[in-house]
């Protein structure tokens, strides 16, 4: 007898359309209560969380919700002598921060707020010989801070500053025989890992290295039967996942593998008909997860995955989970402000080297 594959059913009263009000509630609530216990646990991943919750907004069409000046301010606050941005207030800068404050202020227009030149100096010494980057002083290697090395230097145009060959080197050894990618060189095959070096090699010209076949079909094989992905086998589904699947998928352009519609029903379905955000899985509440950040994070993998499956919200570009505003279905800008770059988010790029599926076997 085989093994019982991991799933979770959907009941038929769970939610089936998208309650964007109660969302954006839910996330402008997000800071108004600096002394709740929700809000302190989440200190040590502030600046992600906020990232998280503005893309969320502006893409809901609530970014004038959001206090623009206070952020600002933290953020300039966050960054430290050495170029690198911490969390918050007081906590060690880190890559992966470094690139939340960057893409918050590409949103906001607002790059001059820090020492640019002392961000990229910072991304550069982190660069091991191998090409690997370490997350922080300490020195952990993980191929995700590889993809938030070259997220944050495509953002401010720097790619040149680090030895990109090296670096494509390094996240090429971590592919696995099953056309996927681990944190590490010979480590498991991991969705989350596959989304950073998927988007690396995007945006180092390097996609072709991969073979779209072979990783899609690992990725496609994500899907359970209650059209929830995980991240990897034997796993639960998780809604998470619904972005690092995808947008890897979108990748590659191999998006159409999956049964979009039964992902969908599984997206909704976790949804919180009452008070906004989503639970990690249908019929799980949304308090489950350790902090309320990472409800916003769920709620960012929502709005972006949503546009992905064709319902109605501004167009993401996979590769740097940024907004483009113009969707290839709807063929129009879908509001005054201009087309960005989905990579370096100005109004003036030409796109070069910038999309996605352009060059995947």
């Amino acid at each position: 007898m085989g093994t019982q594959v991991k799933d979770v059913t959907i009941k038929p009263d769970a939610p089936s359309s998208l309650m964007l009000d109660k969302h954006a509630d839910y996330i402008a609530a997000y800071g108004s209560k600096k002394d709740d216990y929700e809000y302190t646990l989440s200190e040590y991943l502030r600046m992600s969380g906020i990232y998280w919750g503005l893309t969320v907004m502006d893409l809901m069409g609530h970014l004038p919700r959001m206090n623009r000046n206070e952020i600002i301010d933290f953020i300039k606050a966050c960054q430290h002598e050495c170029g690198g941005i911490s969390a918050s207030i007081g906590h060690d800068p880190h890559l992966l921060y470094t690139l939340s404050a960057v893409q918050i202020l590409c949103l906001y227009d607002s790059l001059e707020s820090i020492d640019v030149d002392k961000v990229v100096a910072y991304i550069v010494g982190l660069q091991q010989e191998d090409g690997s980057f370490a997350g922080d002083k300490w020195g952990e290697i993980d191929t995700r801070f590889s993809f938030c090395a070259v997220a944050t230097l495509a953002l401010l145009g720097k790619m040149d500053k680090i030895d990109v060959d090296k670096a494509v080197e390094f996240v090429l050894s971590c592919m696995n025989f099953d056309g996927g990618f681990g944190c590490r060189p010979g480590s498991e095959s991991h969705a989350g890992q596959i989304y950073c070096c998927t988007g690396f090699l995007s945006l180092t010209g390097q996609l072709h290295q991969v073979n779209a076949d072979l990783l899609g079909w690992w990725l496609c094989e994500r899907q359970l039967s209650s059209g929830g992905l995980n991240g990897r086998p034997e796993k639960l589904p998780d809604v998470c996942y619904s972005w690092w699947v995808l947008a890897s998928l979108k990748i590659i352009g191999r998006i159409d593998w999956i049964d979009k519609a039964k992902l969908r029903r599984f997206i909704l379905a976790c949804q919180d008909d009452e008070m906004g955000g989503f639970a990690d899985r249908p019929g799980d509440v949304v308090s489950c997860r350790d902090c309320i950040v990472d409800n916003i994070f769920l709620l960012c993998v929502i709005t972006v995955c949503l546009p992905l499956l064709l319902l109605p919200l501004r167009w993401i570009r996979s590769t740097h989970c940024s907004e483009s505003q113009v969707s290839p279905s709807w063929g129009t800008t879908r509001s005054s402000r201009s087309t960005r770059c989905c990579v370096c988010l100005r109004t003036s790029c030409r796109g070069t080297g910038c999309n996605p599926t352009s060059s995947a076997n």
